[in-house]
């Protein structure tokens, strides 16, 4: 094998991952000699030699547990577990660009690279760029030109409460709909092309009240706890919706009382008990389902497995035993061809997929190897290559599936656990963690400051239609809504804690805190939120710890002066307040003092900024 095969790349975590290592591990002169070596040959490969001296000597298992321990922790007792969780341990973002994540921004992979170079030199005017469509015959302008650097920026309003707890709460691919699914199995489908109406309050029966227009209140199958997941057909025709069982049900979104079509992700020799599908086997869940970009397939994850179902020819198509803990989540990798799969589990591993090489013993193309505590979610780009996930080690990462581990590697190291022992997510403590990163680390870019617990958080891309995917952006335990840059670096949060509630006025001042209200606990965990791939605005999902509920928030970016339209608008609005003031200018003389207040007012129109202000 030529050494160009095993070369490896180590960033800041992974140094610091050897490191410890080295301190603890009985072979740490030979890491020291590895690492040496490596350095003297510009880092060329001892990735080999590394997975050998991990994974050598079987019989030492037993004792791997302490020997991956700081020395400062104590044995893994119950009593010493208690006292990790007394204090909170957080990471923090990052406040200055990175260097792999201004490469992706200039890579051309995330949308046009010169309004995004502009935004960073502080050399973007939106008003200007409406003016040059003017001066040019055949103006060449894209709607990422002027929209993709307006991100959400407020903490938003109450458009909907909820008695149960929402689970997934999403745009459609084209924003025209928006849906929910909630613990008490209902579906909720909004008509998003209006704005919420903020003077009127709807509330339907068993339903949540809201501002916005309920199109569908569907009441879904019960199942076991809750709907886990649930996805619009690319066409908005059709949604499907899944519970801790092994069958999954499709519906119409057209029709008041849909029929329930169930699929079986069972196989055909299971037991049908009392409503739900069980496997001869045993029982398993379904975590997550999703459409495929022609609406003919679904993929299903659950209990280790993951399974593709064909709509057209009714039957499942695929089954793959792809993990030994459950699978949190699963994605399409691409819009195109459909033949790749993504899954991500608690085992803290993320596998590729390729159907066209599965074989009578699939094995995967290739792992995703980085997350040292299990993967809450994984969302693709839609271009094949780029994919975004979730870890409980309170991480977001970036990964380029060019770069995947081989599955060679991965079981070498597989038997290895670079966690937290008793780790519960679902608390409300992550304590200090043994490794930042796993030792074989290939994601691309790590996003931090936002805290993965009490529920399996979400994370996505922004939209490609107007930013090129060049933020990411997940929900948090602590009541907040995060957004990073590429380059990770934190671009903006929203605090759910200083929403305003239903009908107040969007576009009016973001909420203070009265001090009577300062003791109250208003605390909530931002489970779910989706961009709108129209207008920079957002609608998040919160849990309420005050009480049993939840409700939606609509965050959108303060400056675009709640018209009932889109940016689109903004330009002839302009021009028409242009005409007024030509138009009375005619017939009266404005003070200066009016005059000072209409150039002020024009400083600060959305887009516009002071070019002497240095920032």
């Amino acid at each position: 094998m030529d050494d160009d095969d095993n070369l490896i790349h180590l960033n800041a975590d992974q140094a610091e991952a050897l490191q410890q290592l080295v301190s603890i591990n009985r072979g740490s002169q030979t890491l020291l000699n590895l690492i040496a070596s490596a350095q003297s040959r510009d880092n060329r490969s001892f990735a080999a030699a590394l997975v050998n001296l991990l994974s050598a000597d079987s019989e030492q298992e037993d004792d791997q547990d302490q020997d991956y321990h700081d020395e400062e922790e104590e044995e893994d007792d119950e009593e010493s577990f208690r006292v990790l969780h007394n204090s909170n341990f957080a990471f923090k973002p990052h406040t200055t660009p990175q260097a792999a994540g201004v490469d992706l921004i200039k890579s051309g992979e995330f949308g046009r690279v010169v309004p995004k170079i502009k935004a960073r030199r502080n050399d973007r005017n939106l008003a200007n760029i409406f003016n040059r469509r003017l001066d040019r015959p055949h103006p060449a302008i894209y709607k990422e030109d002027y929209v993709s650097n307006i991100v959400p920026n407020s903490n938003g309003v109450i458009v909907a409460n909820y008695d149960a707890n929402i689970y997934t709460a999403q745009y459609s691919k084209d924003s025209s709909f928006f849906y929910t699914c909630s613990q008490d199995f209902r579906l909720h489908i909004y008509d998003t092309t209006k704005p919420p109406d903020m003077s009127r309050e709807n509330a339907h029966d068993g339903g949540p009240s809201t501002t916005m227009k309920l199109s569908r209140s569907i009441q879904g199958r019960h199942g076991r706890w809750t709907i886990t997941d649930a996805n619009l057909s690319p066409d908005n025709d059709r949604i499907i919706y899944s519970s801790i069982t092994s069958t999954a049900y499709i519906c119409s979104t057209k029709d008041d009382s849909p029929a329930q079509i169930p699929i079986p992700f069972h196989d055909s020799g299971g037991q049908y008990r009392g409503g739900d599908f069980w496997d001869s086997g045993g029982s398993f869940g379904i975590f997550s389902c999703r459409f495929s970009a022609d609406g003919n397939e679904v993929i299903a994850g659950g209990r280790g497995h993951i399974y593709v179902y064909d709509l057209l020819a009714n039957k499942r198509s695929v089954k793959i035993l792809a993990h030994q803990s459950d699978v949190n989540s699963c994605c399409w990798a691409d819009t195109s061809s459909g033949n790749v799969l993504v899954s991500a589990s608690d085992d803290t591993f993320l596998k590729v997929w390729d159907r066209r090489s599965l074989g009578s013993s699939p094995k995967p193309s290739g792992v995703l190897v980085g997350h040292t505590e299990g993967i809450t979610y994984v969302s693709a780009k839609g271009d094949g290559r780029y994919v975004l996930s979730n870890g409980k080690d309170q991480a977001m990462r970036l990964w380029d599936l060019r770069k995947m581990r081989s599955n060679s590697e991965y079981e070498r190291t597989a038997h290895i656990d670079y966690g937290l022992p008793h780790f519960d997510y679902r608390t409300a403590w992550y304590p200090r963690p043994r490794y930042r990163a796993h030792p074989l680390d290939c994601s691309v870019m790590t996003y931090r400051g936002h805290a993965v617990l009490t529920t399996l958080i979400r994370c996505h891309f922004s939209p490609i239609e107007t930013t090129g995917g060049q933020y990411l952006y997940s929900g948090s335990a602590d009541g907040k809504v995060h957004i990073w840059s590429l380059d990770g670096t934190l671009v903006q949060v929203l605090d759910r804690s200083k929403t305003l509630p239903m009908h107040i006025d969007p576009s009016g001042p973001e909420y203070n805190p009265q001090p009577a209200r300062r003791g109250r606990d208003h605390s909530s965990c931002v489970r779910d939120v989706s961009w709108s791939s129209e207008q920079p605005v957002m609608i998040s999902a919160a849990w309420d710890s005050s009480h049993y509920g939840s409700s939606l928030a609509r965050h959108e970016w303060k400056g675009l002066s709640k018209m009932s339209n889109s940016l689109k608008d903004w330009e002839e609005k302009r021009r028409q307040e242009e005409a007024e003031e030509l138009g009375s200018s005619s017939t009266r003389r404005s003070s200066s003092r009016i005059q000072q207040q209409r150039s002020f007012r024009r400083l600060f129109m959305p887009g516009m900024y002071d070019a002497d202000d240095s920032m």
